[in-house]
Order: structure tokens, then sequence, then C-alpha cells
């Protein structure tokens, strides 16, 4: 049998230790990944390989050549431009048909660490008949990995590539190990780009071929992350995988190489791994799981704990280096300290007494003047968390986790990804800390060479239609977190005004995290200007909309514009369409917004008191700087939540004949057979904000809204608007001569439901798991957004939180105790797998 090793990637992730060597070189116990691999094959009598290379493939022939050395016979197959996982196969097609054996063929990460049990994993493919049989590995967090499920027989009955949380159906992933018959290049033509997990593996399923998931119980690490990388080291000294550590093992636990000497005086703590012709003098202190390459010198009173230490460096006396990695050819004179997860690229010399923050990378060949505390990365930032989006945005403790060095780099970020010249607009709430962020983004957008226009302090929404309508390729706006003032949120736009897609934010995060910015020359800097029309030319659009006034009775409303910046204007465009108002708490005061429940619920009993001592059609809040809004009807109701929803979608159905409406999953199933029954259109999406905005875009919607009192009508623009809301609120209570309480009265009851629940993050992958097994014989399942499972009541969803380490748990039903009871059955579901796990 022959195999391909896959070693053309070029490990991005985990820069800059690949900088100057590709990943598959990458050591692990002083032996490149790959010649681990190559080990494991030829243990498995699997000796004809054909390797794929990329990235400095000159590197890896350089190293292995023919493969005599390890008793293999190595063929390589050089890829010009990237073909995709599948097409660099088909590319070396020749290499795999030819000689005596033309049948089954194993494909093999070079870049992932493994002692998987091959002959094993072939016997099952075989016995299977299987076409192509994926290898899978249950791991703690499946969101970097190909998800997979399998059904009894091990038959792959679903798979989705890096899904976010609430996709994640099990916790069994694609390792990129693949047994293959020949028949699958009939899949493919010569010099295209294919991927299997999106191109041939979903093929194989539609066309119903026997394709299997065979679940490896040995070690896999894939080595993504600089984490995993010393993880790897970790678990190859301490025996969690059987492959051999280089070296004589003349203690337990301790490995040398050729020619080691370590003094008598030397403190050595299990496990370590030390390097030919390495040399440790008297009271230095190695380990524990420490690795030391080859030819290195550690002197007098140097402690080396936790980190991997490439070949030929030096580590000065009284030199501390913990959990780090030290990459070849360096030099660390006296008495510095590497701190926690800080990286020295190739050749670097740090000199006397410095200090090596932790998480700091140096990319190679820089030099450290003495006494120097290195607090950024040379010339790459150091890592400031390993995502930087959540669902809005980027959020953090406001000058403490979002601070102005921060908002730089993100800016840089951003404004990488445009094209040079780009316009950006900027936006703020009325926070002095808001402002110091947005003003540290603008000037790092003008570095990278984008022209900023800058709004001030302004209401959301408008910004939102500013962006469309100056024609500019972005924004960026900061404001307080919604229900949390003390975190500062930083929310990027696309030129439609909606959030980025999530490509889009990918590619913002990879700029952040190398710090691949674009500098442009300083005379093509980016230039700053004031918008000056934008408020009237959101009003001009905004009437454009609204069409000519309906007429009819004048409603009467009081409005609290918490402290908002709407407060300014929207009082004089309530009186062109003709509604009475009153205001209060009605000038732009970020800081006392309501943001957290109390607060919220304090206004509007305050509003409803008034409405009710006034005798006024309603009380309208305005909450999270103009997007949202609650309202009070004429009987001293708060109107919020489902109700509010679907007082507006019943207002829309009867004013906008056929109309089709966005409503997330966690609506109530109750008011999409409402709307049926008025001939409206419901399409459904995930129960995030982005997805429900990326809806009202793409799928022809004429209105969208969440149980938060987040409405969207995308003629205007694609985000929630709450002045327009109440426009259009007014505007169809007028055409259609009801109030809102009479609307509100014949509206059904909906039983609703929700807890959420704590689950730790290594287990939620495992959770989804079992949950999806448990439902195949619990009704219709659906898997928009986690999992929705319908039974004779009514439905249960279990969604996994995409930021936090918490499950949501909803349920409807046909009363509240029996909603109760659902959403009670899962959250125990839930802490049962905790307890047993």
């Amino acid at each position: 049998m022959k195999a391909v090793v896959m070693a053309g990637g070029e490990g991005s992730r985990l820069r800059p230790i690949t900088a100057n060597r590709p990943k598959p070189l990458v050591p692990i116990g002083n032996q490149p990944i790959m010649e681990h691999i190559l080990g494991l094959l030829h243990r498995h009598d699997i000796d004809e390989v054909v390797c794929t290379l990329h990235y400095l493939a000159d590197e890896i022939q350089s190293y292995f050549d023919d493969g005599s050395d390890w008793n293999m016979q190595l063929d390589y197959s050089v890829e010009d431009t990237p073909l995709g996982t599948a097409g660099s196969v088909k590319k070396a097609e020749p290499l795999l048909r030819g000689g005596a054996d033309d049948g089954t063929f194993v494909i093999i990460s070079g870049d992932a660490l493994t002692d998987c049990d091959l002959t094993k994993a072939i016997e099952f493919h075989k016995a299977k008949k299987s076409l192509a049989t994926l290898i899978l590995y249950r791991v703690e967090s499946p969101l970097e990995f190909g998800v997979v499920i399998t059904d009894e027989s091990g038959r792959v009955v679903r798979f989705l590539e890096k899904p976010s949380w609430s996709e994640v159906f099990s916790d069994t992933v694609n390792t990129g190990m693949y047994i293959l018959e020949p028949e699958i290049f009939d899949y493919m033509e010569p010099g295209r780009a294919y991927d299997w997990s999106q191109d041939i593996f979903p093929t194989l399923l539609r066309e119903g071929k026997p394709m299997y998931g065979y679940v490896m119980e040995e070690y896999w690490c894939d080595v993504g992350t600089l984490g995993q990388y010393r993880d790897a080291q970790e678990h190859l000294l301490s025996g969690r995988t059987s492959l051999p550590v280089l070296g004589e093992q003349v203690d337990p636990g301790v490995w040398l190489g050729e020619n080691c000497q370590i003094d008598a005086l030397a403190q050595v703590i299990p496990p370590i791994c030390i390097g030919r012709n390495s040399k440790i003098k008297a009271h230095a202190r190695i380990g524990p799981y420490t690795v030391i390459g080859d030819n290195c010198l550690v002197e007098e009173a140097a402690n080396v704990e936790r980190s991997v230490v490439w070949d030929s460096t030096y580590i000065g006396p009284n030199v501390g280096v913990h959990s780090a990695i030290v990459c070849s050819k360096s030099t660390i004179k006296r008495d510095t300290v590497v701190r926690e997860d800080a990286v020295v690229g190739d050749r670097c010399l740090i000199d006397v007494g410095c200090t090596i923050r932790p998480r700091i990378k140096l990319w190679p060949d820089k030099i450290i003047e003495r006494g120097s505390t290195v607090t950024m990365s040379l010339v790459w930032g150091n890592k400031w968390r390993g995502t930087l989006f959540r669902e809005l945005g980027v959020a953090g403790l406001s000058n403490l986790e979002i601070t102005p060095e921060f908002a730089t780099r993100l800016g840089s970020a951003f404004g990488s990804t445009l094209p040079e010249g780009s316009t950006v607009i900027t936006a703020r709430d009325s926070t002095r800390s808001s402002r110091m962020i947005k003003r540290a983004a603008m000037a790092s957008l003008l570095s990278v060479g984008c022209d900023v226009l800058d709004m001030r302090s302004t209401a959301v929404p408008i910004a939102r239609h500013f962006i469309k309508a100056s024609g500019a390729a972005g924004a960026l706006n900061v404001r307080k977190l919604p229900g949390n003032s003390r975190v500062t949120l930083i929310e990027l736009f696309d030129a439609r005004g909606a959030y980025l897609t999530k490509n889009l934010e990918r590619k913002v995060e990879t700029h952040f995290f190398r710090e691949d910015f674009h500098r442009t020359d300083p005379d093509d800097l980016g230039s700053i200007e004031f918008a000056s029309r934008a408020i009237e030319e959101y009003q001009s659009d905004f009437f454009k909309v609204l069409g000519p006034s309906i007429g009819g009775r004048r409603t009467r409303m009081v409005c609290d514009y918490g402290f908002g910046a709407i407060s300014s204007i929207f009082p004089a465009m309530l009186g062109r369409i003709g509604a009475e108002s009153i205001s209060i708490n009605g000038y732009n005061d970020a800081k006392r917004a309501p943001r957290s429940e109390p607060e919220v619920t304090a206004h509007l009993e305050n509003l409803r008191q008034i409405v009710g001592t006034l005798g006024y059609d309603m009380g309208v809040l305005f909450t999270d700087e103009g997007e949202r809004l609650s309202l009070v009807d004429d009987k001293g109701r708060t109107i919020a939540g489902a109700t509010l929803l679907a007082l507006l979608c019943q207002l829309v159905a009867r004013t906008h004949a056929g109309a089709t409406i966005g409503l997330s999953v966690t609506a109530p199933s109750r008011l999409e057979e409402i709307l049926d029954e008025e001939s409206v259109h419901v399409v459904r999406t995930k129960a995030d904000t982005r997805s429900l905005m990326s809806t009202s875009l793409d799928a022809g919607v004429v209105f969208a809204g969440d149980e938060r009192g987040g409405f969207i009508f995308p003629i205007l623009h694609p985000g929630f608007d709450a002045m327009l809301t109440l426009a259009k609120l007014v505007q169809m209570l007028q055409e259609t001569g009801d109030t809102i309480s009479d609307l509100v009265d014949r509206l059904p009851d909906f039983h609703m439901a929700y807890e959420q629940v704590r689950c730790p993050w290594e287990i939620k992958g495992t959770v989804m798991r079992v949950i999806s097994e448990q439902s195949h014989d619990a009704g219709r399942v659906e898997l928009l957004d986690g999992i929705k499972i319908y039974n004779g009541q009514g439905w249960v969803l279990v969604l996994p939180d995409a930021v936090e380490p918490v499950f949501h748990v909803y349920a409807e039903s046909e009363c509240d105790d029996s909603s109760y009871a659902m959403v009670g059955d899962y959250v125990r579901r839930i802490e049962e797998l905790q307890a047993g796990s």
C-alpha cells in the first residue's frame, strides 16, 4: 500500500516559528513532525510515500531526500499554485498509479502528530468495502475542525467544516487522514482545485457512495497553534502517545542525545529530552516537560522549564525561560527572563538583563538592546486573545482589555482588508472611553491609507444609513455594550451597513494576530473629514420610505429617549408624521442610558405611570443607541418580547400583502402559524443578530425582528432602527384604524420558556453530540441553529453560546407549565452529562 503525506501547509498560525521553515519540519521532541509520521507509516509496513509540497518545498526535499535514510521510498509532487487538499492528491495521481500496487492508498497529514493504528483503520475500511474512510477523533473544542456525524454502522451521514458553536452537532472531527480507493480520482479533473471536505465528500454523500468514519482511539493533535505545539511536546514526553522519543533514556523520563554533557551539579527534572552535543552547566535547572535541541549551551544557574529550545541556541547565566519557545541559533544573554507563552524567533539576540513579557512574539533576526522590557512584539504584536469577534463585534472591559493600543491594532487590521484610499466612517456614543478608543482607531486607519469620515457621537441607525449614502467602504462604531456599561464594543460594518461577514471577520483576525498591516507611504496617508449632512440625508430617506401621511387621528405618545443621541432629532420628525409627543430623558448622555434589565424595568415603570396619568395612546422607551424599543399601551401594559414582535408582524401582514418576514429560530411557532393564515411567508434565521440582519438583505424580506425589541425595515438600511419602527407603527395603526391595546387583546398567549445553564467549554461538543444522538427518535429535528427538537407538545431548542461557556435552552408548548418542564428536562440532561464527564 502507498501513502500520501500532505506537507504543503505553511502553518501561518504557528508564526513566527514557521517563518523560516515549513510546518512539517517543526520539531517535536527534536524530530520534525513529518519524521514522526514517516516512522508511523513504516511501522505499519507502508514504505512507498508521495509527499505533496507547496510552501518551502525545497526545505522538505533537502531534509528527507529520497527517504532511504528511513528505509522508505519518497516521491514528491510540488504545487506551483495551491490546488486544495484533494486537487493536490489528484496532481500526484501518476505517482500513486505507478508500480505494482495500484489500489487502496492512505492520506495522512505531515504536520499533525498522531500514533493512529493505521493497520486497524485499513482493516475497518476493507471490511466496510468503503470508497472513502475518514479517520475521526473526539476533541474538546470542535470549532477549528470539520465535524462529522456517523450512524450506528459508521457510515457518514453529515459533516460541516469549521462550525460555529451553534452548528456543533458532535465532538467527533475529521483528522485529515483518509483511506481511499483509486476510483476517487474519477471525481476530479487535472489542474483544478478541489477540497475533500467541501467538494469531494459532499458529492459522495449526495450520490450515496459508501463513505465511512473510523473513530480512532489513539493520540492525535493538530498542532495548529503555538499552545498546541507546546502541549504536543508535553504529551510526547509524558507518554500520552506511543511515538518514540529521540535519544537514549538514561533514567525514567530522561532522554539524552549522543555526546550530551550534564554537569553533576545541574538539576534535571523529568520528563526532559536533550539533543546531541548539548551542554548543561553547574546549578542549571532543566525541566520538567522541557526539550532542548542539538548543539545548545545552557550556562550556570539558568532555569529552563516547560519550554522548547531549538538547536544551536545559547542560554546565558541566570537566564529564566518559562513555558516559552526559543527557536534556532538564538542568543539569550545573562539575567534575562523569557516569560510564559513568549516566542523567540530564529537568530534573535537578546542582550543582558532583558524581560520578554508573556505572549510576546519576536520574529526572526531581532536585536533587543540591553535592559529592555519588551511589551509588544517585534515587528509583530502580541496575541491578545484567541478570537476577536463576538455576536456584535469586538468587546472587552473599557480601558483594560479594549485599550488605545488594542484599538490601533484593530483599526490597522480592518483598514488592511480594504483597498488603499478607501473611505471608512467612524462613529461613537457620548462616553469618554468611546471617544478615546475611536480616536485611536482613526489614527490607525489613516496609517494604512484609509480616509476617515467622522460622524462623532451619533445614533447607530444613522451611522448605518450613512455608509451607503456616502459610498464608504465600511464603518467603525464604538459604544458601550448593550447590557453592560463597563464593556466597550467596537462594531465593524461593511459597505451595506451590515456587520462584516464571517469570512471578512477572519481576514481581520488574521491581520490582527499576525500584525500583517499595510503601511502606506507618508505622502499617501489618509485624511479626516467630518460628516456634515448625515442626519439630513437620513431624514430625507426616512420620509421617502414612509411616503405621504395617511392622516387620521393624531397619535399621542410619551417618548423616553433613554439619554440617547436620537433625542435631538426625533421629536421634530414625529411631528412631521402627525404624532404628538412628550419627551423625557431627552438629552445625550450615554453614561446614564438604561442598559441592564433592572434599569430598563425602572424606565418602563416610570413611563407607564406617565402614560396612565396623561391618558396618552402609548409610551415608547428607546434603548441601545436608537436600535431597540419597548412600548407601553393605553391600558398601562408593557409591550415587549414576543408580544411586541407579534404586534408588529401582524400589522406588517395586514398592510403589506404577501410580505416576507424574517424571524429567528427562537420566535414562537404560534406566531408563524398566525402569519401563515395571513398569507405571509416567514424566513427563519439563526438566533444571533447578524444572521437576522443578513437575512433582511439577502432573502427579500419586508420586515425582520427579534424578541428583544430590535426590528428591521431593510428598505432604509439593514440594521435595527427604533425610529423607523415607531414611525411605521404609527403609520400602520393609522392605516388599519386599530389601537395598540386592541391588537394586543386579539393576540394569542405565547407560552415560552427559557433557561441558561453553564457548561465547561471542553464538554460542550460532547453535550451536543449526545443530545443529537438522543434526538434521533424524538420526532422532527432542525439543525439551523443548535438542535431544535419537535414533539407532540411543541419544541425545545438547545443552543450553545458562541462566546460564553453556557447553553441556552428555549421551549414553546400549549401551556407555560409544559414549556418550563421541557426546558427543565434538557437542563437536567446537560447537567448530568457534565457530572458524568
